[in-house]
């Protein structure tokens, strides 16, 4: 008996040491030298490789220890390693989280066909634990059937006419930040902080319409719990059990708060005070929710997910957009004193509308260049399905290719021996030519099928508040600003953005 016992016992010990080693060695290795024989090399594999991941953000929190002079020559702080190794390895190469294989892609031709891809040949890759629990989930992150449902819930509402009904919130919420405004004239204004009242009040009126007030203070939960999981993050991934109650307890009350809106509309419509649910996002959702044909029909769950997600998407976005564009207008005077006197020469004092913000071609420019710059996307992230021919290289399913967009934007091969300059005129005759008709070279909200739904709805509320602005300041940078950017949902400066306001 106690023979079985021991037989069955080192069975098992040698099964899972075999496991082990195929995933920790045996793979790894094997899988380098496929690559290698491909023509892509990389850092190599070291087995246990448990410190790797901490030696990449040593590497970062070492070049973010400190300010840098106001440039945009970002990647070597940003990304130390991504800048090193594409040097020392090539476009495109070989890296490893822990025993995960990452393909990091800048060929513009692989790009294309990857972010071209209509045969469910990459996935999305997904958050994991935290992360997964408070900020995954929505149509960022959904694939297949769910993705397509949701797609065209939000292609109904941010395009066409309820795109342009929109214009008219978003113009009144500028206003009364600019009202605000007054109170810092000849002095110094923080500008991102500004900002995120600016896009969390047009985020609140685009998804709740009516209930904005209540949305607001939603929205403000959803403030304070990327507030606990960037803590969580920078604190090399630790989990305080208090703050993740806290956490819980945020987002609990936020689903509440919103199931109550919905049911509130819900019960005017059975009662025959309203024939619809809403004119805004929530509104388009829950028309979906109680569709007749189960094949279009979301749930609730799907509901929470979607506003979750459009805040987290479109408010920092818009935020962080913004906030770059008045940095660079506010060191570049030369392009502010340009775009001003196309905005005055188009409006005068009157406020924009669609039609108008259409046709403001330095302002394109300048948007353009600041997403070039300064991109709401540094990276997309994709997992391979199944076994794939990528170009000539062939990929096995379950490698994760890492399309590293801020460094397509910055690459001089592309853009030229200028490439990290300010420089809009190179957009004058649009993104083609910009791009020498390499369009995957731009990859500022995305590419193809996946490309972020909300892309016409931030940039008409960017050119909106630029627009505004500039017919009311000129302004310049404070001595007190430090450039400092860093990566926390996106691109953000890490000390704000201080501008000195000067009244017209």
């Amino acid at each position: 008996m106690m023979t079985a016992i021991c037989f069955v016992f080192l069975v098992g010990l040698a099964l899972v040491l075999a496991r082990f080693l195929y995933k920790s060695w045996w793979y790894p290795v094997s899988l380098q030298l496929l690559m290698k024989s491909q023509g892509i090399k990389g850092p190599p594999y070291k087995a246990p490789n448990w410190n790797y991941a901490k030696g990449v953000l040593d590497m970062e929190v070492k070049s973010t220890s400190a300010p840098m002079e106001i440039s945009h020559d970002i990647i070597p702080r940003l990304f130390p390693q991504v800048y090193s190794w594409i040097n020392l390895y090539g476009k495109n190469f070989l890296h490893w989280i822990d025993t995960q294989p990452q393909l990091v892609v800048t060929d513009i031709n692989l790009i294309k066909e990857i972010l071209s891809d209509k045969e469910g040949s990459f996935d999305k890759v997904q958050l994991e634990g935290v992360l997964k629990k408070f900020l995954g989930g929505g149509i960022v992150f959904e694939e297949g059937k769910k993705w397509s449902k949701l797609r065209k819930v939000a292609n109904h509402a941010f395009h066409g006419q309820n795109l342009k009904e929109k214009v008219p919130a978003m113009v009144a919420s500028v206003e009364e930040l600019l009202k605000t405004w007054k109170s810092y004239e000849g002095k110094e204004i923080e500008v991102f902080k500004e900002f995120k009242l600016l896009s969390l009040e047009i985020i609140s009126k685009s998804v709740f319409g009516s209930d904005y007030l209540t949305g607001k203070t939603m929205y403000h939960m959803l403030d304070e719990i990327v507030l606990i999981c960037y803590k969580i993050i920078a604190d090399k991934f630790s989990k305080s059990s208090h703050e993740l109650k806290v956490a819980d307890h945020i987002l609990q009350a936020f689903v509440d708060s919103l199931v109550g809106i919905m049911k509130q509309r819900e019960d005017k419509v059975k009662a025959g005070q309203s024939n619809n649910f809403g004119s805004d996002f929530l509104g388009s959702l829950m028309e979906s929710h109680h569709n007749t044909d189960q094949n279009k029909r979301i749930s609730v769950v799907e509901i929470i997910e979607e506003c979750k997600t459009f805040y987290f998407a479109g408010h920092e976005t818009v935020r962080s957009v913004l906030s770059w564009s008045i940095l660079l207008l506010a060191v570049h005077t030369d392009w502010q004193d340009t775009a001003r006197k196309e905005v005055l020469e188009m409006l005068g004092q009157g406020n924009p509308n669609i039609e108008s913000i259409s046709r403001l071609k330095t302002v394109g420019m300048i948007l353009n260049e600041t997403l070039r710059l300064y991109p709401p996307l540094v990276f997309l992230h994709r997992k391979v399905k199944r076994n794939i021919k990528l170009g000539e290289l062939r990929l096995p399913a379950g490698m994760e290719v890492y399309i590293a967009s801020l460094a397509v934007h910055h690459n001089s091969e592309i853009w030229g021996e200028d490439t990290h300059l300010f420089k809009p005129e190179r957009f004058a005759e649009g993104v083609a030519k910009a791009t020498r008709d390499q369009l995957m070279a731009f990859l500022s909200f995305g590419f193809g099928l996946r490309k972020c739904v909300g892309f016409n709805f931030a940039q008409m509320e960017v050119k909106i508040a630029l627009c505004m602005i500039l017919q009311r300041y000129r302004f310049t940078v404070s001595p007190n600003y430090r450039h400092f950017p860093t990566l926390v949902m996106g691109l953000w400066p890490k000390h704000g953005i201080q501008i000195m306001l000067h009244p017209l």
